[in-house]
């Protein structure tokens, strides 16, 4: 493995743990996530301070060179990374519909008691209320 690369790596592993760190005490990222690129970026820090790790497992599965492999494994996480997302993804855009659906669901059964009670939309008061709920489900 070159010099070069090794260099890279190190950079590229520290930065990406100052990131998360900071991010981690600014609570924006998950816990979940943020164990991933800790770990991702320890994994990096590992392979570029031995370097004959990389060629060891470099020889055990085949390429022809340790930064293939290098590669090779980053893709292949993050592509497992990527895949957690979507699925992660797809369960919040479920959420999401079927709230959406329930919130429709109980406006049109306060719409239908009001005109059960013989309220029209006439009513000032009313009115007010309906825009500052409408104002609260936007934010």
């Amino acid at each position: 493995m070159s010099t070069m690369l090794r260099i890279c790596l190190i950079v590229a592993s520290v930065l990406t743990m100052a990131m998360m760190m900071h991010k981690i005490r600014r609570s924006r990222v998950r816990t979940e996530d943020a164990i991933f690129w800790v770990l991702f970026s320890l994994v990096l820090i590992v392979f570029s301070v031995f370097p004959g790790l990389a060629y060891l497992l470099s020889d055990l599965v085949g390429t022809q060179a340790p930064s293939n492999f290098i590669f090779t494994l980053v893709i292949f996480l993050l592509l497992v990374k990527v895949f957690s997302l979507t699925v992660r993804l797809s369960q919040t855009e479920m959420k999401l519909q079927e709230l959406v659906q329930r919130i429709a669901l109980e406006e049109t059964e306060k719409n239908a008691d009001r005109k059960a009670r013989g309220n029209t939309d006439g009513n000032a008061e009313e009115k007010v209320n309906e825009n500052a709920d409408e104002d609260e489900r936007k934010r």
